[in-house]
């Protein structure tokens, strides 16, 4: 078992976790049960799945929900994207925010590839 509040992956997606709220909190009223309410959705799960897999008592288990969490980055950067497309957001946030998601999906699985 890991102290999921002691690992780097789930601290830097927490932020995350935090800028996709703030991003989606400027989209349009007819996207708040739409777009606004999947992105946050996904960036939630981040952090989530990494916490309830550092519970598991062994590392094979942790990995699936380490795979969920990876799966729900990649879910959030197509909804950033289409976003972006949307003209929702400006180019210099797209570019930031998406920095972030991609360093969070590599070290996931680098933390991934780490466990036994």
């Amino acid at each position: 078992m890991h102290n999921f509040k002691k690992l780097k992956i789930w601290i830097e997606s927490m932020h995350l976790v935090s800028e996709v709220y703030s991003i989606t909190k400027s989209f349009p009223t007819n996207e708040k049960f739409g777009l606004v309410s999947q992105m946050n959705r996904c960036a939630v799960s981040i952090p989530s799945n990494i916490a309830e897999g550092s519970s598991k008592s062994t590392d094979k288990h942790f990995k699936q929900y380490l795979d969920n969490s990876l799966g729900s980055s990649f879910e959030l950067e197509t909804q950033l994207i289409i976003a972006f497309n949307e003209n929702y957001i400006p180019i210099e946030k797209f570019k930031e925010t998406e920095n972030k998601i991609k360093q969070i999906q590599k070290m996931i699985s680098g933390f991934r590839s780490g466990l036994s």
